[in-house]
């Protein structure tokens, strides 16, 4: 048996979105692998029996084949594929076998498909605007920006490609429709039960630029004028129309910075949102961003979706009483799909020991069988390291998670280093799920040690929100103070060989931890926020994010001292710790201007940092990078902490 090293990302079978056809006979699924030859990604369709029998793949999957979604009556299934192009495009093929037919021929491409109840059309969001010119030669034309939000960190400028949504026929006769227009982002779409409208999500007030909030809107599914169905007084996600007809179901939160997005319903006519369980207070929902949040799913007993407990992802049903945890157990449920006729629900979910595989389970008794073991060979043979969960209360009646993980080969006598890892977010957590980061550290032969400090998600927004206004106070106390209680049961850890590393707010973090505390030989600061000053002005999200986090006047204009007493830049001079700056060249979320700053800084003073940057990627780069890219990322991290701890 070996451990788990940077080129095992090839070897994985990473398991994504699932479908549950119609009937609940069927799981179609996504498997996505990196490829070595095109330093690129391959993706393919597979489908599984629920009543037995192995996966298949279904699709060729020579590039990127993702969301399936099945036809109404189950003989056809929906999804995206780049097999002609770059931009993925919608196409439906026949799930008896046969050739799949392309729908959509858009510039900017397609997003996952809604059937119509009948299964005749099929609705989308797209980008809408002109095709870039491909002609290399000629001079690119001038930008005229007329709003804050006008750019997206791994897409560019959309200021001028809004995405709208589009109606097009299942069986490709005539091309895709668009049916909302305007100056503003339409997502999201659903069908109400006769076919006749579309629920989506919009913001087209007149503060948008201003403001995170968003609305639950209606439209004819022919097109023509929409209906706003809330009150934008909240972030809207996710619309889900209910069988009757009567209801539209989505995700909302209240606050921008912290705050716990939780299933309501509204009438179909619009009127005042009201909270499915007023009780439940956790981040609800799947999905990477408010955009591809997965929609809640509406069932006889209420509604379906899943929320963050306390490091864990578990399936839910909400309405008609008390909230109800389904299936649980430690680990991360990924994506979701229910079929209320069968009874069934089918999910993607992942553990610390293993990738995502898929599974099935009956939605009354809540009995769940594995369906898939794609990543059996590879587990067979690769040593990991499991973690052991604590707990620590760090102020009256407040309770922080954490984690240890020893060396995935250890031997009792020996003393190791030791990895300090803080994720990024803040709002978001770390926890029961196969994080592949932690495996590579354990297999070269580190502790590790992570957290849910204060601002992370997974508990009440009172708990997301403490560090509004206060960042590097409670949270770095947190995090300290799980470091501390972790070494005490760590006896085996080597403190004069102590790291500490994170990417984005984690980076933030890094970068603010060396500038208070010196008991670390080494740190590496990724995707960092160092400068909240110049965050403000040239992050895509820096207008709105500085003042949701920093505090309502915590901005250059207003209160330029409060930007600079949350900055880990202030503090540079306290740094002594030899640190490693890495950053993407890219990056349009954190602008690869936070690290040249603090780079400079540091020469300036003397201090021992490196540099690392990585052409051609953004922020992203450790998730959906080029794989060569992320094998690189790791083995610069492996080298530098190996060189400055000494080894493992």
């Amino acid at each position: 048996m070996r451990t788990m090293t940077p080129e095992d990302l090839y070897e994985i079978a990473w398991v994504g979105d699932c479908d549950l056809a119609p009937g609940g006979g069927r799981v179609a699924f996504t498997v996505t692998r990196l490829d070595r030859e095109t330093d690129g990604y391959r993706s393919a369709i597979w489908v599984v029996d629920v009543d037995g029998g192995a996966a298949r793949q279904f699709t060729a999957g020579a590039k990127r084949d993702s969301v399936p979604r099945w036809s109404p009556d189950g003989r056809r299934l929906a999804f995206l594929s780049e097999r002609d192009e770059e931009k993925p495009q919608l196409y439906v093929i026949p799930t008896d076998g046969g050739e799949a037919q392309r729908l959509t021929n858009l510039p900017f491409g397609a997003s996952a498909a809604a059937w119509s109840p009948d299964g005749t059309r099929i609705a989308f969001a797209a980008r809408a605007g002109g095709s870039p010119d491909p002609d290399t030669k000629k001079a690119k034309p001038y930008r005229r920006i007329s709003h804050l939000k006008s750019r997206i960190n791994g897409e560019g400028w959309t200021y001028d490609r809004r995405r709208h949504l589009f109606v097009v026929a299942a069986d490709g006769t005539a091309p895709a429709t668009q049916i909302t227009d305007g100056d503003w982002d339409d997502t999201s779409p659903s069908w109400s039960p006769d076919g006749a409208m579309l629920a989506f999500t919009s913001a087209r007030h007149d503060n948008r630029d201003h403001d995170d909030w968003s609305d639950a809107w209606s439209v004819p599914a022919s097109g023509g004028g929409p209906t706003r169905l809330t009150a934008t007084d909240r972030i809207v996600s996710g619309t889900s129309w209910s069988p009757d007809g009567t209801s539209v179901a989505f995700l909302a939160r209240s606050f921008a910075a912290g705050g716990n997005a939780t299933l309501h319903a509204v009438d179909a006519s619009g009127g005042l949102p009201r909270p499915v369980d007023p009780a439940f207070d956790r981040q609800s929902g799947v999905g990477p961003s408010s955009v591809s949040a997965e929609p809640p799913k509406w069932l006889p007993g209420g509604l379906l979706t899943a929320a963050e407990d306390r490091g864990e992802t578990s399936l839910l049903v909400s309405g008609g009483g008390p909230t109800r945890w389904f299936a649980r157990s430690a680990r991360t449920v990924q994506s979701y799909s229910a079929d209320a006729s069968s009874g069934r629900v089918a999910y993607t979910a992942s553990r610390p020991g293993a990738p995502a595989e898929v599974f099935v389970a009956d939605l009354t008794t809540g009995t769940e069988r594995q369906l898939t073991t794609l990543n059996r060979d590879w587990l067979a043979n690769v040593t990991l390291s499991s973690p052991e969960k604590f707990s620590i209360t760090v102020d009256p009646g407040v309770e922080v998670d954490c984690w240890v993980q020893q060396p995935a080969v250890f031997e009792d006598g020996r003393s190791y280093p030791v990895l300090l890892n803080v994720h990024g977010g803040p709002f978001t957590q770390y926890g029961e799920s196969f994080f592949d980061e932690f495996h590579v550290y354990t297999g070269a032969g580190y502790g590790v040690v992570y957290c849910n400090p204060r601002g992370s998600s997974g508990q009440t927004t009172e708990f997301g929100r403490a560090i509004v206004g206060r960042l590097g106070g409670p949270d770095y106390a947190d995090v300290m103070a799980a470091f501390e209680a972790a070494l005490e049961r760590m006896p085996w850890a080597d403190r004069s060989r102590l790291g500490v590393l994170g990417g984005s707010y984690g980076g933030f973090m890094t970068s603010w931890i060396i500038g208070h505390d010196h008991r670390f030989a080494a740190a590496c600061s990724e995707r960092a926020v160092n400068d909240w000053y110049t965050m403000q002005g040239t992050s895509d999200i820096g207008s709105f994010f500085n003042p949701n986090y920093l505090g309502e006047q915590a901005v250059i204009e207003d209160d330029l001292e409060a930007v600079l007493r949350q900055s880990p830049l202030t503090y540079a001079r306290e740094i002594h710790t030899p640190v490693l700056i890495l950053h993407s060249e890219d990056d349009l979320r954190c602008p690869v201007s936070q690290a040249e700053q603090l780079f400079v800084v540091l020469k300036r003073l003397g201090r021992e940092v490196e540099f690392v940057r990585f052409p051609d990627e953004n922020h992203e780069l450790s998730r959906s990078g080029r794989p060569s890219h992320r094998v690189d990322r790791f083995n610069v991290i492996l080298e530098w902490f190996g060189r400055k701890l000494g080894g493992a």
